[in-house]
Order: structure tokens, then C-alpha cells, then sequence
């Protein structure tokens, strides 16, 4: 079953920080039944010690859903996932390319890439605790390391390790002197390292990210071999994207919802919401904006 539902990620929305919360999952599910979700970026120290209902709870509609978890201590990670496996999420994902500041600070995000025999302890660790996929999402470089090499080997050492699921942005991270917004402009894009790892890596399974901006775009890629595209900001924006997914991606009825229809379907889950979160219909809506 896990395996079934995993096959969503031949198109998934990617994680985006306050983005890509509860609300507006429901919203994307809206408009397609498809697509592999995520959840924003949770960090391992929110779920041992916050609010884990509020962190990690969803509605049962959302699936194919996966958690995305940032963190870099293997036993931290483990604890998370069986924490999390209670509500039900279809795969884990360890994020290794978030640039900022504060994430450098945790040592993790793209600094981790520079560790790979770490990110290989922190997937065992994180794989050991479920038995649905684990995945990890980085990028192709970090700062000056950004030859193919250096990207392959970093994937080389997880893959010993088990992982046979990446999430490749490609562009490299550069961790001085670039903000996260200029991280995903300035570094130049590196597509052809992802048709490489997948030839290198022929049992993996590769997804590619990074300024696609479209599914022709994304398809694209998939004919040169690749197993999957992330979208992120182009489908949030662009939602209305998303309502070709179905038949464009997975080759089903190509029966596109209404879009007065989606509002409905969104009228209902704010009706929903709103007697115990009087705050859900301004953080809900700002997410439909693109509608």
C-alpha cells in the first residue's frame, strides 16, 4: 500500500515553508487527487517538544501526504518518525538543502550535504522507525562544491546506506552571502546532474526540482529518464496547474473540477474549522489567492 501510494511522487508540490501548511493542502487536494503532497519543513526539536497535534495532525482526505523533517541527530530523527507514524503519513523525508541561516545554525538543511556519511546514519536511523519510504531532498552542491562529483558521491555514500528515493533541486546552496530567496534564483541551474545520478544510480528513483515552472517543462525531464517532478512555487501561484496533474501525469480522466466548485468544497472545510479555529478563514484563503 505504501509502496502504491508512494508512486504519487511522479509529481509532488514541494515542502515550502508557511506555505505549504494544513489549509493549504486542502486546497491543492482540491484540484488534484494525485499528487504527492508535503508538509512544510518540521524540525525535530517542534515535534519532541511542541505541540505535535497542531504540528503534525491532518485531515484523512489529504493522502498521498508525506512529512517532511529537518534535523540532523539520528536518534532525534527516529524518535520523530515513530511519533509521526501514528497520524498516518505515506512517506518521511529529510530535508538536506534548506540555505537559510537558521537552519545552518541547526546544522542541518544543505550544510548536512557536506556530511554524507551523517545523512547515511540519520536515513538508517529514520528508515529503522517505519516502514514506509524515506527520502531525502537535497541539492547539487554547497558553495564551490558544486561539480557532478561531489553530488555524486554525496548520493553514492546515502545510497550504500539503503535510500533509493531522491529529491534533487538543482541548483547548489551557497550558505555565505545569499539569502534563501536568492538561493533558489542566483546559483546557476544544473538539470543535466539529475539525468546523470539517475543513469549512475539506475535502481534509485530521482525527482527532479528547481524553477521548472511548468508540468510540459517537468515532462520534459521525465522523457530523459527522470522518475519524477517537484513543483513548488509555480503550483503555488499557479494553482490551477495542478488540475492537470491527473490526466497529465498519471493518465487519468482528464475531467477538470470547477473552479466555483472548488470554492464550495473550500466553504465546506472552513465551515469546518471555524468553531474551533476562529483564525482558519484568513489562513486559509491566503492560499487561494491564485485561484
Amino acid at each position: 500500500m505504501a509502496e502504491r501510494k508512494f508512486a504519487a511522487s511522479r509529481f509532488s508540490v514541494a515542502p515550502m515553508l508557511d506555505w505549504t501548511d494544513r489549509h493549504c493542502r486542502v486546497f491543492h487536494r482540491c484540484l488534484t487527487k494525485n499528487a504527492l503532497l508535503y508538509t512544510e519543513m518540521v524540525t525535530t526539536g517542534a515535534i519532541l517538544f511542541g505541540n505535535q497535534e497542531k504540528l503534525l495532525g491532518y485531515n484523512d482526505t489529504r493522502h498521498p501526504i508525506a512529512l517532511q523533517l529537518g534535523g540532523s541527530d539520528p536518534e532525534d530523527l527516529a524518535r520523530c518518525v515513530r511519533i509521526a507514524r501514528q497520524y498516518g503519513y505515506d512517506a518521511f523525508n529529510l530535508n538536506c538543502g534548506c540555505p537559510s541561516e537558521r537552519v545552518q545554525k541547526g546544522a542541518f538543511g544543505a550544510s548536512l550535504m557536506l556530511d554524507a556519511p551523517l545523512v547515511a546514519r540519520c536515513y538508517q536511523a529514520m528508515q529503522s522507525a517505519t516502514q514506509r519510504p524515506v527520502t531525502i531532498k537535497h541539492r547539487i552542491g554547497v558553495d564551490k562544491e558544486d561539480r557532478y562529483r561531489f553530488v555524486r558521491d554525496f548520493v553514492g555514500t546515502v545510497y550504500e546506506a539503503g535510500c533509493r528515493r531522491f529529491i534533487v533541486h538543482t541548483r547548489a546552496a551557497w550558505l555565505q552571502g545569499l539569502s534563501p530567496k536568492e538561493n533558489r534564483e542566483i546559483p546557476p541551474l544544473k538539470r543535466e546532474y539529475a539525468v546523470q545520478l539517475k543513469k549512475d544510480f539506475p535502481r534509485a528513483h530521482f525527482s527532479i526540482n528547481g524553477a521548472l515552472g511548468s508540468i510540459a517543462r517537468g515532462q520534459a525531464w521525465l522523457d530523459q529518464g527522470l522518475d519524477g517532478m517537484m513543483l513548488g512555487r509555480a503550483a503555488y501561484h499557479n494553482p490551477w496547474l495542478l488540475t492537470d496533474v491527473d490526466a497529465r501525469v498519471f493518465g487519468q480522466d482528464n475531467t477538470k473540477p470547477l473552479r466555483s466548485r472548488v470554492v464550495e468544497q473550500m466553504t465546506h472545510y472552513l465551515e469546518s474549522q471555524w468553531a474551533d479555529d476562529r483564525l482558519a478563514i484568513r489562513a486559509t484563503a491566503r492560499h487561494m489567492m491564485g485561484l
